[in-house]
């Protein structure tokens, strides 16, 4: 039975972030778009995907895995989130410098820029307070990440809400609300532990 239940969870997460990543790859719109644009593209569905997978992981919420293991994987997946973020913003970099560089000085014309580079600068602080964890202690650190970790949620659900892009419109507004739930909880669950 505790098996079963689980195959149940990780497969509901695959199903989760699989869904909207392979719907993405049959989107029309990237018939037309370059190769480092598509790449730019997709390295931010990637990194949304992550962000669902990060609160599950610090909350002990996927079986199977030991408490150092989740903690471990949540490290691992915090430096893959990042790296999908570098991938994301410099793809727009080289394939469109004027927009890129627009949305990074906050003067895009577009809504959806000024959140994703909200996120971006977030994710950039929690590298920053990793850095730091020894020297704030943990209660600090702990309240810091939590704060961050809710400002990267919201701005990237949405700047990804946003965009017409390669994404299909019903799985990306799904894996927003798992990602935004998923958040949550941990947020209730963490509240009581700060």
């Amino acid at each position: 039975m505790r098996s079963a239940r689980t195959i149940l969870i990780w497969a509901a997460l695959a199903v989760a972030i699989g869904v909207p990543i392979v719907a993405a790859t049959l989107s029309p719109q990237l018939a037309w778009r370059d190769p480092v644009y598509i790449t730019a593209g997709f390295a931010g569905i990637i990194a949304l995907s992550l962000m669902l997978i990060q609160p599950l992981l610090i909350g002990g919420y996927l079986p199977g895995l030991t408490a150092f293991r989740l903690r471990r994987a949540h490290r691992w997946i915090g430096a893959l989130l990042v790296a999908a973020v570098v991938i994301h913003v410099g793809g727009l970099l080289i394939a469109s410098p004027p927009d890129a560089i627009d949305a990074l000085l906050l003067r895009s014309p577009t809504p959806f820029s000024v959140w994703g580079v909200i996120a971006m600068w977030a994710i950039v602080a929690v590298v920053l307070l990793v850095s730091l964890r020894r020297r704030l202690g943990l209660r600090t650190w702990r309240i810091a990440h939590l704060s961050l970790a809710t400002i990267i949620v919201a701005g990237t659900v949405i700047h990804g809400m946003q965009i017409e892009g390669a994404m299909e419109t019903v799985s990306k507004a799904i894996l927003c609300a798992l990602v935004l739930a998923a958040a949550l909880k941990i947020i209730v669950d963490l509240r009581h532990r700060l």
